[in-house]
């Protein structure tokens, strides 16, 4: 019986697995025309289960030497003649398991292939009267050696000798890993492990430029999930409603593979298979409270870059809007390791799932630095019989609020307002229930918290006091953010930053076209 993987790439005979055959036309498409490329993706990202689908779908056309730099261990690296023994021993053996001809494959057993010098004849022969199609995996192993970059300067090359009509090589070079190759010289240059020639241009000499731009999105989306429920439905008949999971699925996950994967693991190995939107929040609370090696990638990434930590806190805490640029460093190293994304023009955080996980970190930090901490409040003072009160949680920040306010400085008060609420909100959820922050509708209507708690939920929109219009656009907001959710109630939190003798304060429920809504003003 098949299961769900995420360990390592999945295989169709023991693996339910997601039907990626309309993006393997696509990158068969780039193959085809003869291109090099990288498939630089974030981690568990599915790249290695791709590359060996993309290696059978292409098998019957071409020579295909699939190789990995996972296992290869420094010395490798270390000169030329032991890059070039690595190369042609991997090349060897991938050329034997694909079942390709003996006399062929011996071909690359050639103990005088030293140099790159001689490794380019080396190719040049190998690929004579042939298509060869050459696939690395796990490039950013090799990605701090200068090695490698000789190496790509050979490729790159015979490259463009080829397209001249004065070499032969490689008809096809796919490179797979979490970096851009294009850029791993000015990479390793910031690194200080390259120091470039006195007359060599460390911005413009990529020894990768000749790479086209791949294009293909290896998410999964709601078609693409539902065809792995379809195969698991067909083996254990749930009756589940395989379009309203998939479609579920990817609200959490932004349809990232391991993201996906999990869920789905969550649901048929520890929920005892409740294929239901509530199965699929189960998951979900199981999901972010565990430790697993992507989350533990996620943070280094964060803590390892001041200026990524700090965009995302301001997106995620403060609620700021940054317009996305690619070619912003940040937003660039960001979007490499599949934290960030484009949202309307927008900087947003992948998916929901990663938005619930690092808000929760952020605030774990933030609550040993919050000043006057006063919250006194237990989750037993809100919650009866399993069912949570927010309206009583509102007013009881609202009275929390009032204690901190002539405390703490005002400028900290009108930045990290939505994170003193957090904070006092995440201990009376704790183990129940989760937050997360809504960034960006696709009817571009902002809302900024869902608290989810059991199998309540609760929509809560958090403003800044700008005067009558702006409070009346707010309750606007979110009743079309309430109707979109099907839902009747909601809460609006206002703080109000005026001084003191024109402070409102109140906490009262009123009516706003047909939906009720408590509305806190601090």
């Amino acid at each position: 019986m098949r299961k769900f993987n995420v360990m390592g790439n999945c295989i169709p005979t023991e693996n339910y697995m997601v039907d990626i055959s309309n993006k393997i036309v696509q990158i068969k498409k780039f193959i085809n025309d003869g291109y090099y490329f990288t498939i630089n993706r974030a981690r568990q990202y599915g790249k290695t289960t791709t590359l060996a689908v993309l290696e059978r779908a292409i098998q019957d056309e071409y020579v295909v030497a699939s190789i990995s730099f996972q296992a290869i261990g420094d010395k490798s690296f270390e000169s030329e003649e032991s890059f070039c023994e690595m190369f042609t021993g991997l090349v060897q053996e991938a050329l034997e398991f694909a079942g390709i001809e003996e006399n062929y494959t011996n071909q690359w057993v050639d103990e005088n292939v030293t140099s790159f010098f001689l490794l380019n004849r080396h190719i040049r022969k190998m690929c004579r009267d042939k298509k060869v199609v050459l696939m690395i995996d796990e490039v950013d192993n090799a990605s701090n050696n200068r090695v490698f970059i000789q190496f790509l300067n050979t490729l790159r090359e015979k490259y463009i000798a080829r397209r001249n009509g004065k070499d032969y090589t490689f008809h096809s070079v796919i490179l797979a890993g979490v970096y851009d190759v294009k850029n791993i010289k000015l990479k390793m240059i910031n690194e200080g492990k390259y120091t470039p020639a006195e007359n060599e241009s460390k911005l413009f000499n990529s020894p990768w430029n000749i790479a086209a731009n791949f294009t293909v999105d290896m998410s999964f989306n709601p078609d693409e999930i539902s065809t792995m429920l379809t195969e698991y439905e067909k083996d254990h008949k749930t009756g589940m409603d395989i379009r309203l999971m998939s479609e579920e699925i990817h609200n959490y996950t932004g349809g990232y593979p391991f993201l996906v994967s999990r869920i789905c693991q969550c649901i048929d190995a520890e929920l005892g298979c409740d294929w239901t939107t509530a199965g699929i929040q189960d998951a979900a609370k199981i999901l972010i409270a565990e430790k697993n090696t992507l989350f533990d990638d996620l943070f280094k990434n964060l803590e390892n870059n001041a200026d990524l930590y700090s965009l995302i806190y301001d997106i995620l805490i403060v609620g700021e809007k940054k317009t996305f640029n690619i070619y912003n460093p940040t937003q660039g190293l960001g979007a490499v390791y599949g934290i960030i994304k484009e949202s309307e023009r927008n900087v947003g955080v992948s998916n929901r799932i990663f938005e619930i996980i690092i808000c929760d970190y952020f605030i774990s930090k933030d609550e040993s630095k919050k000043p006057n901490k006063l919250n006194g409040v237990l989750q037993r003072d809100v919650v009866r019989n399993g069912i949570f009160d927010m309206e009583l949680c509102l007013r009881k920040f609202a009275d929390h609020y009032i204690e901190i306010y002539n405390k703490t400085d005002k400028e900290f008060l009108e930045r990290h307002g939505r994170m003193l609420f957090l904070c006092f909100l995440k201990p009376l959820i704790n183990g129940q229930g989760f937050y997360h922050i809504e960034s960006q509708l696709t009817d571009l209507r902002r809302m900024d918290i869902v608290v989810d708690f059991g199998r309540q939920q609760f929509v809560i929109e958090l403003k800044r006091w700008d005067g009558p219009a702006k409070q009346a656009e707010a309750y606007e907001q979110l009743c079309g953010y309430l109707e979109s959710k099907r839902a009747d109630t909601g809460y609006l939190l206002t703080f109000d930053f005026r001084e003191e003798g024109n402070k409102e304060r109140k906490a009262e429920w009123t009516e706003v076209d047909g939906k009720r809504i408590f509305d806190v003003m601090v």
